[in-house]
């Protein structure tokens, strides 16, 4: 399916070069003179190797359309990740490297959807938002507002997290899964 290169987002899998790539940045460049262009950062699913790429704004490219499934997380075994189909209570086993932007918010017995691409499963989506627990982050300081100022935490999952200076270990908070930010207390 071709689409304008502008409409790409993160976690589409695309087929350039003679190979399928999973998006994993994107950029919009608006250069001061010239044309505006996207600069794309991709992985090849099956070398692994990165690129970055610069498409003129006006390119189309090739989106592989894929089918989709929703399963459930299971558990972790070393390098490997285990997801159950929900309807047919088929396993599937994923490695780290096809997971490494979505692990931060995943947690045991969570629901995602896995894209598959003539059976073989390429990509994994989230939720655009998840609640997860603050497990660690500083004591707050007394006079300090909620203008501006955050400080780091961490979430039950391990991610880095940067959180309002009012919220203390233990708290429940909502995570945007795209950007990896503090949206609000759940």
């Amino acid at each position: 399916m071709l689409i304008n290169v502008v409409s790409v987002r993160v976690g589409n899998i695309l087929e350039w070069n003679n190979g399928l790539w999973r998006v994993m940045k994107t950029q919009h460049v608006t250069p001061g003179k010239g044309v505006a262009c996207m600069q794309l950062e991709m992985r090849n699913i099956e070398t692994g190797t990165k690129t970055n790429k610069r498409f003129n704004s006006t390119e189309k490219v090739d989106r592989i359309v894929l089918s989709q499934r929703d399963m459930q997380y299971l558990y972790a075994d070393g390098q490997d990740f285990h997801f159950m189909d929900m309807e047919t209570y088929d396993q599937i086993t994923l490695s780290a490297e096809m997971l490494e932007n979505v692990l931060p918010y995943m947690l045991p017995e969570s629901m995602v959807t896995v894209e598959f691409h003539e059976e073989r499963p390429l990509n994994i989506k989230l939720p655009q938002s998840v609640d997860l627990t603050v497990v660690e982050c500083d004591a707050t300081i007394k006079g300090q507002t909620a203008t501006g100022s955050y400080k780091p935490g961490k979430l039950e999952t391990g991610a880095s997290i940067m959180v309002p200076p009012y919220l203390e270990s233990g708290t429940k908070v909502r995570v945007n899964t795209e950007t990896g930010e503090f949206m609000e207390r759940a």
